[in-house]
């Protein structure tokens, strides 16, 4: 109850009318809802700080976790701002196409981390994801991803920052700078007193907090629009307006050519650019999930963590896309009258803030409380699992190999600890970077082309090519940065402006329908040099592995770990992978 006066007491200090309009007034049910959770949330991270006795425990939770938590905190680490205000935002610019980041650019490649990349990681008892790479090329590779991957968590930490504080802005009328400093300290708490292992609880906590405040929101907002039929005869009104019919209810049907569609994007580019480079880039190559599943107590139990994580990853759609499909079918119903939904300079509503004016819209006092709890969680489970990856990464990789070598146990708890505040600060400046784009995840899939998609070129030659060189690795890596930043800087999305962030600024050499069809194909672009390169340097230069040091790092020269055939089929990964890519391929089918 204390705590619940002291974040009230906070908000009427911090509040500000006049930094944004105010959809509702939180009720006193309400601040004990949002109280009771920050109990929750900081009394794990004070609960687990008595267990954490070794580095290996603030950064790796000892691998004793079993295959569901550490499932869980798979998804919870991914479920992030740009889950639920992107993929809302997203869900009202793109429509059902956004189910693609699901059913094609994340399940998929969540089997393939759990089948075949996890023996890697886990077998090669590597800390984190660069130091897999020092092993199978050299040091300078390690290097570079470790710097690439660093400054990529703290900008999607930054991202997460901004959403939160765009929400409390908006629903509440607070200061967007207070509401910065208010959210990292929060993750900073936890994180500092529990380390990974607090993270990962916190994240199961807030995947389920996530999902008892949006369930609600579907259910009212498809009662209100006059269930799916309803839903699809406005949506299917909103297409013809935009001179696209049928494209914001349908999946694949209108992915023949760009101009058919609201993406951007044809199949191919879709399909290679998403579904392949981007998707299977991240969920395979980037170590903040990765690590989560680093922290089970065993093969099998890291192997089924990304599996079991697909099933709920899966359904997502359902909880996060759809809302924002009901906010622009209700826009365009009954314009800002049937939603409060705000609009930009031009005249077009501000995506990002289609969740918030939903749940505006549809939750009383107390609802609320538990909807913006919902957000908040998700919020900052983002940016907790972008800081854990950020100094375990930091620590290990960089501090560990450049500045203090003989580095005690101790001093690298020391270290991570201080590296946690030092992370959540940059994240704090890159907040403000978000602000200028309507749709967070124009500005996640571009980060992720520039860092991800060169990367997953470099993991793929390295644990199925033996061939592979040190030098090839890292100057392949190189040349697919460089690659995806002269494809940006020569091309724009239509309707934006050139710069940095946007693009074209060396000249506009093409114009794409869609930032998010620029960035697909970017991505595209930096996987292509970085493997071509790779390749070719790699046959230039001599091994500097010998198949003994291979052996546990290469497909070829590693065990292939086996299931126990007397287990249940849920509980052997391949045969739940099966089941798993089975029912995505049917939803495809089922939406097409």
């Amino acid at each position: 109850m204390v705590s619940t006066l002291i974040f009230a007491a906070a908000g009427a200090v911090i509040a500000s009318p006049s930094t944004g309009r105010v959809f509702l007034e939180l009720a006193a049910v309400d601040y004990l809802i949002l109280g009771t959770y920050f109990v929750f949330v900081l009394g794990i991270g004070w609960v687990l700080r008595k267990y954490l006795k070794t580095s290996a425990d603030f950064f790796e939770s000892g691998r004793s976790l079993p295959a569901w938590i550490c499932a869980l905190g798979f998804i919870g680490a991914n479920v992030g701002a740009q889950e639920v205000m992107g993929m809302a935002a997203s869900g009202a610019k793109y429509g059902i196409a956004t189910s693609h980041f699901y059913w094609l650019g994340a399940v998929p490649a969540m089997l393939f981390v759990g089948l075949f990349m996890m023996p890697f990681y886990y077998g090669s008892k590597a800390r984190s994801v660069p130091e897999y790479l020092k092993l199978r090329f050299d040091e300078k590779t390690r290097t570079f991803n470790a710097l690439s991957f660093a400054f990529m968590t703290v900008l999607f930490s930054g991202i997460s920052m901004f959403a939160l504080a765009k929400l409390l802005n908006a629903i509440l009328g607070w200061n967007f700078d207070a509401c910065i400093a208010i959210s990292s300290l929060i993750v900073l708490v936890y994180i500092y007193s529990g380390g990974l292992t607090s993270a990962i609880y916190n994240e199961v906590l807030q995947f389920f907090l996530l999902v008892l405040g949006l369930l609600p929101l579907v259910l009212l907002g498809l009662k209100d629009i006059g269930g799916w039929d309803g839903l699809m005869t406005q949506l299917g009104a909103y297409s013809e307006s935009k001179g696209m019919p049928g494209a914001w209810s349908s999946s694949w049907a209108h992915m023949g050519e760009p101009q058919s569609n609201p993406i951007g994007i044809e199949w191919f580019g879709l399909v290679m650019g998403l579904g392949f480079v981007l998707s299977f880039g991240y969920w395979c190559t980037d170590f903040l999930v990765i690590q989560r599943a680093m922290a089970a107590k065993d093969m099998n139990a890291a192997r089924r963590t990304p599996v079991i994580a697909a099933i709920p990853k899966m359904l997502f759609p359902a909880l996060v896309v759809l809302p924002g499909m009901l906010a622009i079918a209700l826009f365009h119903r009954g314009g800002t009258a049937d939603i409060a939904l705000p609009v930009t300079a031009d005249g077009t509503p501000d995506y990002n803030m289609v969740m918030p004016a939903m749940l505006a819209k549809y939750f009383p006092n107390g609802m609320l409380g538990i909807g913006l709890t919902a957000m908040m969680a998700s919020f900052m489970s983002g940016m907790a699992g972008n800081v854990t990856a950020f100094n375990t990464v930091w620590t290990y990789d960089l501090y560990l190999r450049w500045f203090k070598p003989d580095a005690s146990d101790a001093h690298l708890v020391k270290v991570g600890r201080l590296t946690t505040v030092f992370g959540l600060l940059i994240s704090a400046v890159f907040a403000y970077a978000a602000a200028k784009f309507n749709n967070i995840m124009d500005l996640l899939q571009l980060i992720c082309g520039f860092v991800n998609a060169p990367l997953f070129a470099t993991f793929l030659l390295g644990m199925f090519w033996r061939r592979a060189t040190g030098h090839g690795a890292f100057f392949g890596l190189l040349l697919g940065t460089i690659a995806a930043i002269l494809f940006h800087a020569s091309t724009l999305a239509a309707g934006e402006t050139v710069g940095i962030l946007k693009g074209g600024w060396i000249g506009v050499r093409h114009l794409f329908a869609s930032s998010m069809a620029q960035s697909f194909w970017m991505a595209i672009f930096a996987f292509t040099g970085c493997f071509i390169g790779t390749i070719a340097i790699s046959l230039a230069t001599r091994p500097n592995k010998t198949d003994e040091e291979l052996r546990g790092l290469v497909y070829s020269l590693t065990e292939k770990p086996t299931d126990d055939h007397h287990a249940p089929w849920y509980a052997r990964p391949m045969p739940l992978a099966v089941v798993v890519l089975g029912s995505t391929v049917l939803l495809n089918i089922v939406f097409w």
